[in-house]
């Protein structure tokens, strides 16, 4: 029997107050077309878990998102690369101490790659605690002639394919939150206290399982170890090899729960939303007169907007217009998704149009979104070649026009996953039969992650 399950005609419309309820402007999103938002099962329990979310301590500080603000701008004008890397879709289920470590881990491991061979400072930002939001092409999906609503990511409904599962809960807002502050808190202490001090290069290598990315990253650390030995002998202060900053960042799409933890800073009085210091707008959501476009236009975190192949000059100078008006350094950062087919055609003329605007955006590759294929048995993957040519042509693009390739976005894990086909120890389709564990995209996994900075860290060599 085909069973159907619906949503409602309409999402509902917060009407909670927040400490940024009177800024002029900042509802504006309210009255233009919107996408990609659930339909709650429950009006009640929405207009309280957004009330709650209004009154929550903010997640991350205005001083934080201002400081990342700086270090972009670095990494806009070459004095810096971003390395922005997590999974494509947070649960809460993995939000563990073990599952977040092995992702920093990773990350650590991947920048310092990057900074020891490019001889530049390394942005380290994660796609983590709050990247809990999907956008999807349909809004229900069938499974032998049954028919229920979308996955959307945990902070809307559950991967169970049951009626139950599948209801747009508006409390699991609740839950997004709070997993997004243990999640924050492990990144602090990690980062903060002692984990990620240089010294222990070879402490991040232990856990992964051998191969050859592994071998390749034990010999450049001992290359640092001898560098830090040769350094203390000189009298050295290690201090600042203790910690390192790590940034929060995700695709801002659900839009009721971004305005609910937007904050009025007390030193400017101007808007943040508190939910991540990076927030950027997916490919599906940039149409310029609509909703995500103008409410992200109106708060003073660095803003990415995702561009695929069919994107134009002329589209990203009214995205520039409206995102960066002051064309502020560090604001408004480029993360294009075209595709390895793609790459070599679509983008140059984009980046022509921008340049000779005037315009100094962040340009960032994501090889991963332009590349997805499915698997002769059925399952949603990439091929590690194709991410590979998307990031050379991306440089390759940058270098011949003299601009700056500034950073690196990544769907990727620290678990030792198949989910993308290739590698130097290659993964093929039978393995995704039992390590295929992505609940929307595939994702690099160790292994690869590590093989793709060491790719990147050639490239910046060349530059």
């Amino acid at each position: 029997m085909t069973q159907l399950s619906t949503p409602p005609p309409a999402p509902f419309t917060s009407t909670s107050q927040s400490g940024a309820a009177d800024y002029p402007g900042l509802d504006e999103w309210r009255s233009l077309p919107v996408s990609q938002q659930p339909s709650w099962s429950d009006a009640e329990a929405f207009e309280r878990s957004v009330a709650e979310l209004s009154i929550l301590p903010p997640l991350v500080f205005a001083g934080e998102v201002d400081l990342l603000r700086h270090r972009l701008a670095d990494a806009a004008q070459g004095r810096a690369f971003l390395l922005q890397g997590g999974d494509c879709a947070e649960t809460f289920e993995a939000a563990t101490a073990d599952r977040i470590s092995g992702r920093i881990r990773t990350i650590l491991q991947m920048a310092v790659v990057l900074t020891y061979g490019a001889a530049m400072p390394v942005i380290k930002m994660g796609r983590m605690a709050g990247q809990f939001a999907k956008p999807r092409s349909s809004d229900v999906e069938t499974r032998e002639g049954v028919t229920l609503p979308a996955y959307r990511g945990d902070i809307v409904n559950g991967y169970e394919f049951t009626p139950e599962s599948r209801a747009h809960d508006p409390r699991r807002m609740l839950q997004a939150y709070h997993t997004s502050a243990a999640t924050l808190n492990l990144i602090r202490a990690f980062t903060q206290g002692g984990f990620a001090d240089l010294r222990l290069v070879h402490a991040w290598n232990q856990g992964f399982t051998r191969n050859p990315a592994h071998a390749r990253y034990e010999s450049l650390a001992r290359e640092i170890d001898r560098a830090v030995k040769f350094m203390d002998s000189c009298g050295a202060d290690f201090e600042a090899l203790k910690r390192v900053e790590f940034f929060a960042s995700h695709e801002a799409l659900l839009l009721d729960y971004e305005r609910a933890l937007t904050r009025i800073d007390s030193r400017t009085g101007l808007p943040y939303d508190t939910s991540g210091h990076f927030l950027w707008i997916g490919e599906r959501t940039r149409e310029l007169d609509h909703a995500h476009v103008d409410f992200l236009s109106r708060v003073r975190n660095p803003i990415g907007v995702k561009l695929g192949p069919n994107v134009t000059g002329d589209d990203a100078l009214r995205l520039i217009d409206k995102l960066d008006p002051e064309r502020e350094p560090g604001r408004l950062t480029f993360i294009t998704r075209m595709g390895a087919k793609n790459i070599r055609e679509k983008l140059p003329p984009v980046v022509e149009k921008v340049t000779a605007s005037g315009a100094q955006v962040l340009w960032v590759t994501d090889p991963m979104h332009g590349n997805t294929v499915t698997s002769r048995n059925g399952y949603k993957t990439r091929r590690f070649d194709d991410v590979v040519d998307e990031v050379r042509g991306f440089f390759e693009v940058h270098h011949a026009l003299g601009t700056v390739p500034g950073g690196l976005h990544m769907e990727m894990t620290g678990d030792d996953v198949a989910e993308c086909l290739g590698g130097s120890d290659p993964i093929d389709e039978a393995a995704f039969e039992d390590r295929y564990e992505s609940v929307c995209d595939p994702r690099l996994n160790h292994m690869q992650s590590l093989e793709m900075a060491f790719l990147v860290s050639e490239a910046l060599t060349r530059d």
